[in-house]
């Protein structure tokens, strides 16, 4: 939603407010600025009159924002930090643009990363910052143009591009077959389970899509794949992997898929963005980039 110009007070204002806010000194803040003190104290009076009222309070020689001073001085940090950051990727990179984008640890390893040369050489002039963040977040706090999202689409305000179903495999590693017979999910009930934190419930949605109820029993619980999976190939016990985690080890001889009628889906990985950001150049390369992986894949 745009708004007219009558709410967007001068910048000088709001930088020498941010300023004196933050150092709690109008020295200061006139050093910081390169401006004199009569300067700031003049920006913040005429900010004050806009506003219709005060800001600060004077505590001694420095100056305390007022509770609705505080709570102006941080939404206008982020504005701020936002216009600079803006300024700073248009010097840096003028034929493209920053992307940041948050990924989750597996999919991101294991799926993107091999892929993402790909994207650099077809776009030179975008810059890729990746951050891992294992549970959804808020996209006004966190400084992301996109997120990589394993669930639904129940990301609210955001854009939705889906990547792919999650299909689960059930491994164990071949030294803890020994001695055993491992024909039906029935048997696969006595291993022991290996389970993700944020997969919780899974082992139960495996059986009943196997046709075979259980209990919700498991070993160990992880908060990674990748350690989850190294545990399996040590003989921990049975994990439910993402298929395209795995094809090696399954290849490899590392980890054997136990018997099961059909592929499980809980869920699928979506790229998601906030609303407002649709436009973005160096975002709608990505979406365009994924979209022709996904149909390789």
């Amino acid at each position: 939603m745009m708004f007219g110009r009558r709410f967007l007070p001068p910048l000088p204002w709001l930088t020498a407010f941010e300023a004196v806010a933050r150092l709690g000194s109008v020295t200061d803040a006139a050093e910081e600025l390169d401006l004199t003190q009569g300067a700031v104290s003049r920006q913040i009076q005429k900010l004050e009159a806009r506003l219709g009222q005060a800001l600060f309070r004077r505590d001694r020689k420095r100056l305390v924002p007022t509770p609705a001073g505080a709570a102006y001085a941080r939404e206008l940090r982020g504005a701020i930090s936002t216009i600079a950051n803006a300024t700073l990727s248009v010097q840096s990179n003028p034929r493209g643009g920053l992307l940041n984008l948050a990924i989750l640890p597996a999919f991101g390893t294991y799926w993107l990363a091999p892929r993402l040369p790909g994207f650099m050489a077809a776009h030179p002039g975008v810059t890729v910052n990746l951050s891992t963040r294992t549970h959804p977040f808020d996209f006004a706090s966190e400084d992301f143009h996109a997120a990589i999202h394993f669930g639904q689409e129940d990301w609210p305000g955001a854009g939705f591009l889906k990547l792919m179903d999650e299909e689960n495999v059930a491994v164990v590693a071949p030294a803890l077959l020994a001695g055993r017979d491992i024909a039906t999910p029935h048997d696969v009930a006595a291993l022991p389970r290996l389970q993700i934190e944020s997969r919780k419930g899974a082992w139960r949605r495996w059986f009943m899509s196997q046709g075979h109820g259980t209990d919700e029993r498991v070993a160990v619980q992880f908060d990674q794949f990748a350690t989850m999976v190294e545990a399996a190939k040590q003989g921990l016990g049975a994990a439910l992997v993402p298929r395209f985690l795995i094809e090696r080890d399954l290849a490899a001889g590392t980890l054997i898929a136990l018997p099961q009628r059909s592929g499980s889906v809980f869920g699928a990985y979506y790229l998601v963005w906030p609303e407002a950001q649709s436009d973005y150049p160096p975002l709608v390369a990505l979406k365009d980039w994924l979209t022709e992986e996904v149909a390789k894949a």
